[in-house]
């Protein structure tokens, strides 16, 4: 952009909570790019045109948003030269609409980059559409028809409808030597010595109305509370009602749950699919997190006991849900995979460190990946920066409140 000036505009095409939070946060770690400008194209049709009319050299947009991007600016219009698809199996079925909107202004993209870790879920035929929107069709065919034709046969026929197809023997080698060229496989453990543990952290943001809600019950709360002598009880009665309400539902004083937002159920559901069928513990706090995770996750089950112990380590069980409380000490989970998911956080060390260590254990033959979700400036940040500094939990909680009163009184 700067040095060879071989693009002037580059879009990011990522799934929706990773388009809001992680490529802005990752653009101003890098000292070497920190300093471009960045739009993201979301929020209502008004914020987000407002947004394409920026000025910014990067734009971000979710891959839901894509069509009426397209729409918006119009084929003959298109600006941006360079296009970074994010998980780009988002785009494998060539009869989505992404896919068609994303072909129609191909042409007028110089450069694209697609990235994914799963370049092929079900299949081989899952990477025709791909292909197609790097070159054209010029190494699988401008048909998936024609690459069907070329590299699979018929397995089964309804009605004397072609409905399964099944690769030519040798198909997959004739593929792979097809797209070297354009293609780069790389295994994290061959560039890469991981610990035995990664602790990564998604942001996730809360939506206008949400944000709202929570400084609302933030305010309301911490100015009933006495500044001079913060009991702990009433410390963590307040710092509970704000957990709640990042995690997305608040609790009344008859124990029924409110639903405020559905923000953080979003960013878990597309943690989950970006991996890809790979098993995954998610720990939850409040019996709500767990209801409506069930309600939105097919095939998720609760840990209740030796069953589910059973099932989750010979492998028939991809979401398993979880308190913390409830798995923290002795059990062997190593076996049944190597992903947790924080849905909601846990003041308590001794829990949190425990409940990771089902996995991270003896025996476990992978590197096990731990990761949270954590609300934008919220008390969610609180206790995450408590648990990596292990601090003693009460003292901290109280401290923090003690200091947000004055903030919220300073404003008032």
């Amino acid at each position: 952009m700067f040095c060879r000036f071989e693009i002037s505009k580059v879009l990011v095409i990522a799934p929706k909570k990773v388009a809001e939070t992680t490529w802005q946060s990752e653009i101003q770690k890098w000292s070497d790019f920190n300093y471009l400008k960045v739009s993201t194209i979301m929020g209502t049709p008004k914020q987000r045109a407002l947004a394409v009319d920026a000025g910014a050299q990067i734009y971000i947009v979710g891959r839901d948003s894509i069509v009426w991007l397209i729409n918006h600016i119009g084929r003959e219009n298109w600006p941006f030269d360079m296009v970074v698809l994010d998980e780009s199996t988002s785009f494998k079925s060539p009869s989505a609409q992404r896919f068609k909107a994303l072909k129609k202004v191909r042409p007028k993209i110089e450069r694209l980059v697609e990235l994914t870790g799963t370049p092929s879920p079900n299949g081989l035929e899952d990477l025709w559409s791909q292909l197609y929107l790097l070159d054209l069709g010029q190494r699988l065919g401008t048909t998936l028809s024609g690459f069907r034709s070329r590299y699979f046969q018929v397995k089964e026929k309804v009605f004397g409808m072609f409905v399964k197809y099944e690769p030519k023997q040798g198909a997959d080698k004739a593929v792979v030597s097809a797209v070297q060229d354009i293609v780069l496989s790389m295994k994290s453990e061959d560039y890469l010595k991981l610990p035995d543990a990664v602790y990564s952290t998604q942001a996730v943001r809360l939506d206008e109305r949400a944000r709202k809600a929570y400084e609302e019950l933030e305010k309301e709360e911490l100015l009933k509370t006495d500044e001079t002598v913060i009991e702990a009880m009433s410390a963590a009665s307040l710092m509970n009602k704000l957990l709640q309400l990042c995690n997305g539902a608040v609790y009344d004083c008859e124990h029924n749950y409110h639903l405020i937002h559905d923000c953080k159920l979003e960013a878990l559901i597309e943690m989950i699919e970006s991996l890809k069928g790979q098993s995954v513990i998610v720990f939850y706090s409040y019996l709500h997190d767990a209801s409506r995770i069930m309600e939105k996750i097919e095939g998720a089950r609760i840990y209740k006991g030796k069953q589910e112990l059973e099932d989750w380590n010979n492998g028939k069980i991809k979401v398993l849900l979880a308190h913390p409380a409830s798995t923290a000490y002795g059990l062997n989970m190593q076996q049944g995979g190597n992903h947790i998911i924080w849905f909601g956080l846990t003041w308590n060390f001794e829990l949190y460190s425990q409940a990771n260590a089902r996995l991270h254990r003896q025996g476990q033959k992978k590197t096990v990946f731990i990761h949270h979700l954590v609300v934008e400036k919220s008390k969610d940040e609180r206790v995450m920066k408590a648990l990596e500094h292990k601090d003693k939990a009460q003292d901290f909680l109280i401290e923090s409140l003690k200091a947000d009163i004055e903030r919220v009184k300073n404003a008032s």
